[in-house]
C-alpha cells in the first residue's frame, strides 16, 4: 500500500499546530513518557493528554511501547525529518521581495 506523503505531511503539520500537541512533542524529545507523566508536567487531564497522543500517533510522530503495566510514548524522529524537509522546501522556493508576483484584476 503506498502512502500519500502530502497528506501525511498535512496530516503532521495539523497534529504539531496544536499547542498542547506541540508541548508534547517538545517533552517527548527530551525522554520517553507515559500518560501519567504528562499529564503532571503540563498539569492537564489524562483523558485530554490520551487524545492528543492519539492525534500524534495516527500522524505517525509518536510511537508507543508497552512496558509492564504502561505504555511509554517516543517519537519518531524520522517523522519530524520529513516535515522539516517539507518546511525547508517551502522555504527554498519562496519568492524573494518583488519577485514572482501574479497581476492584479
Amino acid at each position: 500500500m503506498a502512502v500519500d506523503l502530502e497528506t501525511t505531511t498535512d496530516a503532521r503539520l495539523r497534529a504539531l499546530a496544536d499547542p498542547l500537541r506541540a508541548q508534547i512533542v517538545e517533552l517527548l524529545a527530551a525522554e520517553q513518557l507515559c500518560v501519567c507523566h504528562l499529564t503532571a508536567e503540563l498539569d492537564v487531564a489524562q483523558p485530554l493528554v490520551s487524545h492528543h497522543l492519539r492525534v500524534l500517533r495516527e500522524a505517525g510522530l509518536v510511537e508507543g511501547e508497552r512496558w509492564r503495566y504502561w505504555t511509554y510514548y517516543r517519537l519518531r524522529p524520522e517523522a519530524l525529518h520529513d516535515v522539516a524537509e517539507h518546511l525547508s522546501a517551502l522555504a527554498e522556493q519562496a519568492p524573494t521581495a518583488g519577485g514572482a508576483r501574479r497581476p492584479c484584476c
